[in-house]
């Protein structure tokens, strides 16, 4: 994690598909750009900030997100996710991030996300796997 410093900063801008809709999401709700589509988009946007910081074989993960989405965006638009380093606790990593479509801003979100090992991540995840195997 040498060199993930507060005050960082990275955007990513992304054109809003359909299979980004809402209605792709949660049946009879309007055909914009999906709350769940723009927290990926915040996820990905902080995960790409932080991956070239990273030893091999490590990687982050989201453990917490607070957004409002207080605009809707059409299918066809661009939305651009600003992500901000806010603080760096040992593997606990603090962001704030504005998203904006063509227009206006569209979210403001505080997310956290927590450096992992990918392989005892997964490992741990399969043992996971196998206890409820082993309950039925």
């Amino acid at each position: 994690m040498n060199g993930l410093k507060p005050g960082m900063k990275h955007e990513l801008t992304v054109e809003v598909t359909p299979d980004m809709a809402a209605s792709k999401f949660v049946e009879g709700t309007p055909n914009v750009f999906a709350t769940a589509a723009m927290v990926a988009l915040i996820e990905q946007t902080c995960k790409d900030m932080t991956q070239p910081y990273l030893k091999n074989g490590q990687t982050t993960v989201g453990v917490h997100i607070n957004a409002s989405h207080i605009a809707p965006t059409p299918i066809g638009m661009k939305v651009t996710a600003k992500a901000e380093l806010m603080e760096v606790d040992g593997r606990r990593l603090e962001f704030r991030v504005e998203v904006f479509d063509e227009v206006e801003k569209i979210s403001d979100a505080e997310h956290t996300r927590f450096v992992i090992d990918i392989s005892r991540f997964e490992a741990k995840t399969m043992k996971k796997l196998e206890k409820e195997e082993q309950r039925t």
